[in-house]
């Protein structure tokens, strides 16, 4: 399973803090040596000012050591200094009062001018709070790295500052598995990001987004809706084709796992997905995406059977997938059974029972369940073990009647459109 970990392709477009994680996860499941993990681990961790879980790292890998000792009285001092200098926001801060006055305002120069006036507050000073804050979140308290860039970005008017405190406090809310807060910095710098002027920066902008929007997505305990809206808006579809294919397969495990969402709306991204992966398939590809190519474009069941049988073990890997492997298969199941459904009209119960990797006696519990939820019109015949589908005849006058129905409608709807605002008027 090794040649289809993702966590070398997720990190380059991760913060270090929030690779973490992912590594910790790989010394989990001992997907790699535990020398080469723990090696890889330290060398991300010392970028850091968490000095004693640095020491703690580099005595597991061995070698020359740092003096920790000085790192920690350096570490301690820049600390000071810092809190030293955002000090008189801090008391603002401690201010309800003033805390709400300041966030009611919508307008940020305006804060700024009370702030100067009101309590001798200087832009120099609010910077400071940001410095702090950046420092807290480089040392690993996540809770107070929070709370000063939420202070911050009511104060400031700095719009660069803004953008990174942005970042920071999602990152944080991330680590403290506040998702819900998470969510809302992701559609906040979905927001600052297309009011960018810069193809470039806006390309690298929204790779950053998509990679850290997955902890939120996948955390949230709720429909995977909103990443395949996310991924798929024209935007981030064309991101993720251009920087990082790798993301095809989160999206095509969203769209299977969230099945049971709207049927219309699952197939169009079924439907979009498959034909985004056959496209993508010269960049990236790996048995998850493979298998929507091995079902709904070769119609291959026995490959496809046989690709989720590999793909099953690349979810139970996967860091952000890992909760959803049993979701995953069943859906993945519930389509092949689906799709075989929909293009025969006698089935043996054995037959599919194997197309699905169940047992007899689970194929006939399982086709039970597809019937009710699907609705399909279908009877079981026990004694030969065949499952028949039934199908409304339809005539080639039906057909006609279907594929025109709409053509009057739409004639008015260009006529319409054509007519100038005058005529409109007449």
């Amino acid at each position: 399973m090794a040649e289809y970990d993702l966590t070398q392709k997720l990190i380059p477009h991760l913060d270090r803090h929030l690779a973490i994680p992912l590594l910790a996860h790989l010394s989990d499941i001992a997907l790699f040596p535990s020398e080469q993990l723990a090696r890889a681990q330290y060398e991300l961790v010392k970028g850091t000012n968490m000095v004693d879980y640095v020491q703690q790292l580099q005595e597991q890998i061995g070698g020359s050591a740092p003096d920790f000792q000085k790192l920690r009285d350096e570490a301690t001092g820049r600390y000071k200094d810092l809190q030293e200098k955002a000090q008189p926001v801090m008391k603002v801060m401690e201010d309800p009062a003033a805390v709400e006055k300041l966030r009611s305002g919508a307008d940020r120069e305006k804060n700024l001018d009370v702030l100067r006036s009101e309590y001798n507050i200087s832009l120099d000073q609010i910077n400071a709070l940001y410095h702090f804050g950046q420092y807290q979140y480089s040392l690993g308290a996540y809770s107070d790295a929070a709370n000063f860039l939420y202070h911050f970005l009511i104060f400031s008017p700095s719009h660069d500052l803004n953008l990174s405190a942005h970042w920071g406090k999602l990152a944080s809310n991330i680590l403290l598995g506040q998702w819900e807060t998470a969510l809302t910095e992701v559609k906040d710098l979905r927001d600052i990001i297309d009011s960018q002027s810069s193809p470039l920066t806006q390309l690298q902008a929204r790779t950053w987004l998509l990679h850290w929007s997955l902890f939120v997505f996948f955390n949230l305990g709720e429909t995977l809706q909103g990443l395949l809206d996310m991924f798929l808006t024209p935007s981030y579809l064309n991101t993720i084709q251009t920087s990082c294919p790798h993301l095809l397969r989160y999206a095509v495990a969203a769209a299977i796992i969230s099945r049971r969402s709207s049927k219309t709306s699952r197939r169009d991204h079924i439907r979009e997905l498959t034909r985004i992966v056959q496209m993508e398939e010269y960049q990236y590809s790996d048995p998850v995406t493979s298998f929507l190519k091995d079902l709904f474009v070769d119609f291959d069941f026995e490959k496809a059977q046989q690709r989720l049988a590999v793909a099953e073990n690349v979810v139970r890997n996967d860091f952000f997938l890992s909760g959803y492997a049993d979701e995953f298969v069943e859906n993945a199941r519930w389509l092949i059974s689906e799709l075989f459904c929909r293009i025969h009209q006698r089935i043996d119960i054995s037959d599919l029972s194997k197309t699905l990797n169940l047992t007899n006696e689970e194929g006939e519990k399982w086709i039970v369940n597809l019937i009710r939820d699907s609705h399909i019109d279908a009877k079981i015949d026990l004694k030969q073990n065949m499952l028949h589908i039934s199908r409304p005849h339809t005539t080639p006058s039906a057909d006609l009647i279907d594929t025109t129905r709409g053509i009057a409608f739409r004639s008015q709807a260009i006529q319409f459109a054509m007519q100038t605002p005058e005529r409109r008027k007449r």
